[in-house]
C-alpha cells in the first residue's frame, strides 16, 4: 500500500510541477493590494542556494532579453525530523522564440552518479544526501544542460492550490469510481481532493495512461483558466498564501515579472518528454538504467530547445 501510494504522489507531481509554474508565467499583476499580496507570498516562496555557477552556462541567463532557460521541478515528500525525499523530479525547459514548454520527467530510480557523492545510485538520492544544491548539480550532469532554476513543491500542496482557486471544472468523457468518489460523464467541478483522485486513476480506464494524461490535462486547464481571471476573483490572497505555503524556490520576483511578461505565451505548448530505460537489479537493488543513446537522444532534444550548441 506504502508503494502505491508513493507512486500515486509521483504521478500527480507530472501536473503540479508544470501547473504551479504555468500559474506564475500566466498571472498578471493586477492593483497594489494585489501586487502587496504576491510579494508578500514570493517573499515567503524564495530560498536562495549556495551553488557554483554551472560549467554548463558560460553566461548568466537575461530573461529581460527572452532567452530561454530551465528549471528542476522536485516533488517533496517532507518528513519530520529529516530532509525528505524528492519523490518526483522534473525538469522544465522553456523556451520563448518557439513559445513552447518541453517538460521532461525523470524517473526516481534512475542510476547515475550522483555529483558530490562520486558514485552511482537513484538519481532521487541526491536529494536526501545534499538538498535542492546536490539534486540540481546531479540532474545538470546527467541531462548535461544548466539549470538555471529549482522549485521544490510539497506534495500535498496541490490540493490547497485547487480549493484556493475555487475548484476546477473539467469535462469527463468516462464513467468510472476511484476511492470512493463517483465521476459521472459530462461538465464536473472538482475540489481539491477530488481533483487529485480524478487524475490519478489509471488501471479502470481501458486507455490507461493516455486516459490519464487526458484527465491531467483537464484539471491544468481547469486551474489556468481561474488563473487567467484572477483579477476578478476576491480570494486572491488565498491562492497567493497556498503557492506562498507550498513551493520554495530561488527564483526572484523580478525574475518572475520578466517571466510573466516575456515567457506567457510559452505556456500555451507544452510538450511531455520521456526517458526510457531497463529495470536491473545491481546488487538486489532495483535501479532503472538509461542506455547511453537513448540518454544523448533526449539531452540532444533538451540543447536544441535551450538553444545550446
Amino acid at each position: 500500500m506504502r508503494s502505491e501510494n508513493k507512486k500515486k504522489k509521483r504521478t500527480w507531481l507530472r501536473v503540479t510541477g508544470i501547473l504551479v509554474l504555468l500559474i506564475l508565467i500566466g498571472t498578471g499583476v493586477y492593483g497594489y493590494t494585489v501586487y502587496k499580496s504576491l510579494t508578500n507570498a514570493v517573499d515567503t516562496m524564495h530560498e536562495p542556494i549556495e551553488r557554483k555557477k554551472s560549467e554548463k552556462r558560460t553566461e548568466q541567463i537575461t530573461l529581460e532579453k527572452k532567452e530561454p532557460f530551465s528549471v528542476l521541478m522536485l516533488g517533496v515528500d517532507e518528513r519530520e525530523g529529516d530532509r525528505g525525499r524528492s519523490d518526483s523530479m522534473i525538469v522544465l525547459t522553456v523556451n520563448p522564440n518557439q513559445n513552447s514548454v518541453k517538460m521532461l520527467s525523470i524517473p526516481r530510480d534512475t542510476r547515475t552518479e550522483i555529483i558530490g557523492k562520486g558514485y552511482d545510485d537513484k538519481i532521487n538520492h541526491a536529494y536526501a544526501f545534499g538538498g535542492v544544491e546536490m539534486s540540481m548539480n546531479t540532474v545538470e550532469n546527467f541531462l548535461d544542460i544548466p539549470i538555471d532554476y529549482y522549485m521544490q513543491i510539497n506534495m500535498e500542496g496541490f490540493k490547497d492550490i485547487v480549493d484556493a482557486v475555487g475548484g476546477v471544472t473539467v469535462n469527463n468523457d468516462l464513467d468510472f469510481t476511484y476511492e470512493g468518489v463517483h465521476f459521472p460523464k459530462g461538465q464536473l467541478t472538482l475540489n481539491g481532493e477530488k481533483a487529485l483522485k480524478f487524475s490519478r486513476m489509471r488501471y479502470e480506464d481501458p486507455r490507461g495512461d493516455f486516459g490519464r494524461q487526458l484527465r491531467q490535462r483537464e484539471v491544468i486547464q481547469g486551474v489556468l483558466k481561474k488563473g487567467a481571471s484572477l483579477s476578478s476573483l476576491t480570494n486572491y490572497d488565498e491562492i497567493f498564501t497556498a503557492l506562498g505555503n507550498n513551493i520554495k524556490t530561488n527564483m526572484k520576483f523580478n525574475e518572475m515579472v520578466d517571466i510573466q511578461k516575456n515567457y506567457r505565451a510559452a505556456a500555451k505548448s507544452v510538450e511531455q518528454m520521456s526517458i526510457k530505460g531497463s529495470g536491473t537489479k545491481i546488487d538486489k537493488v532495483y535501479y532503472l538504467v538509461v542506455p547511453d543513446e537513448e540518454k544523448q537522444r533526449v539531452q540532444n532534444e533538451l540543447k536544441t530547445h535551450l538553444e545550446i550548441n
